[in-house]
């Protein structure tokens, strides 16, 4: 069979898509691997995730995909260099035509498995991730090198272009995707606000300030703690939605202990219910100190129709709109913050509903599954068939003789 003969055979029938990460437990990434794979079989596709396993397995297989377990969570090099016999495998038994490999460890060996097999590979950048370090850029690199970038903002693109010099053009932008509905604020039900409300100990009709996020540092707790020491309303509720170190939770909680008469603090850990939650919230605030790559928390609460006020860095300033669906402060800065969260909290009624509708506008414009998941299908279509090409950091730096592993 000729390569034009081979080509056409493959676009007549389904497409099979691999997508390799460390788990499945919860998270952006888990969640955009669920979306693709649903939305691939939907469309009569075949969806394979190959991951360690985790409780996002049953998601998978409801969607209709097909879960292989490998140990793709280690990073382990000797790990890493028998996965890549193992997805050679599992890329024969189930004649997959695309490798998309969204997290660098697995990346590894799922680049070196595609190469063997003569199998498109994609990559996706879910984050401006640290490169200071020689060993550390050479390790991230890998995600650099599938023949099409997916990248989850403009913010991270330009990182991708200017660290790892990927030409612009092999880069696509793929927004993260919000599923409607799951935060829709008409399918939260009054009981669910209720039976939330009763289980964090809230008061009727107290002000509730909340900052959703894992307990890490550089997701700004400290600097909320500080704005509303500044702020000064004693009547506020503060509520911290999510888990992390302890020891930052005992950092946290040695915060909150020292402000005095600036509000009740609470720290409540996971929440299962993040669409009643969110309803409980006066105003949504993610106060980063480092750029997120997307910023999934913002962007949940503006489908929510929730004031958000969030750091003028990363991929804020794609998914705010300064002024109309939320308000951008500067990082770390404490005062400004405090200013933000009163305009938020003194919004009158009818000012409340315009911007809760501009938000819900907003993000059902731009920032849907359904819209993820299209972009992210048509990355596929554009490999689909053609022959195998170089990897996109390789074209861009065989004219600037860098050396980026290719």
């Amino acid at each position: 069979m000729t390569e034009a003969e081979t080509s056409t055979a493959s676009a007549n029938r389904p497409l099979a898509v691999l997508q390799v990460l460390p788990r499945l437990d919860s998270g952006g990434v888990e969640r955009g691997t669920v979306e693709v794979a649903a939305a691939l079989a939907a469309a009569g596709n075949l969806a394979v995730v190959a991951s360690a396993g985790g409780p996002m397995v049953r998601e998978i297989e409801r969607a209709g995909g097909v879960h292989v377990k490998l140990p793709l969570a280690s990073k382990n090099p000797l790990v890493i260099f028998a996965n890549i016999r193992r997805l050679v495998e599992v890329i024969h038994r189930h004649n997959i035509d695309i490798v998309h490999a969204r997290s660098r460890a697995p990346a590894w060996s799922a680049r070196a498995a595609a190469r063997r097999t003569g199998k498109h590979f994609v990559t996706t950048f879910h984050n401006a991730y640290d490169a200071k370090a020689r060993l550390k850029r050479r390790y991230n690199a890998v995600m650099a090198t599938g023949e099409r970038v997916i990248a989850i903002s403009e913010f991270v693109a330009a990182h991708v272009v200017s660290v790892y010099g990927v030409a612009r053009e092999h880069i696509r932008v793929v927004h993260r995707g919000v599923d409607l509905k799951r935060f829709d604020p008409q399918r939260v039900t009054a009981e669910r606000i209720v039976k939330l409300a009763t289980s964090w100990r809230l008061p009727d009709g107290v002000p509730v300030v909340m900052l959703p996020g894992r307990l890490s540092r550089w997701k700004g707790h400290l600097v909320l703690i500080e704005a509303m020491k500044l702020l000064g309303r004693p009547q506020i509720y503060c509520l911290f939605v999510g888990s992390g170190s302890p020891r930052y939770q005992a950092a946290i909680a040695s915060a909150c202990a020292r402000t005095q008469d600036s509000g009740t603090f609470r720290l409540l850990g996971e929440c299962r219910d993040m669409p009643a939650a969110y309803m409980l919230a006066d105003v949504i605030v993610a106060p980063s100190t480092e750029p997120e790559g997307f910023g999934r928390v913002v962007v949940e609460a503006q489908a929510m129709g929730r004031p958000v006020i969030a750091t003028a860095h990363g991929g804020a300033l794609e998914t705010v709109v300064d002024g109309k669906t939320g308000w951008l402060v500067p990082p770390g800065d404490a005062p400004a913050l405090a200013a933000a969260i009163a305009r938020a909290l003194d919004l009158a009624p009818e000012e409340r509903r315009d911007l809760a509708a501009r938000t819900i506008a907003h993000v059902r414009a731009n920032f849907t599954v359904d819209a993820m998941a299209a972009r992210t299908l048509a990355v596929y279509d554009e490999l689909r068939g053609a022959p195998r090409s170089q990897p996109a950091a390789k074209r861009k730096n065989n004219k600037k003789k860098a050396r980026v592993p290719a």
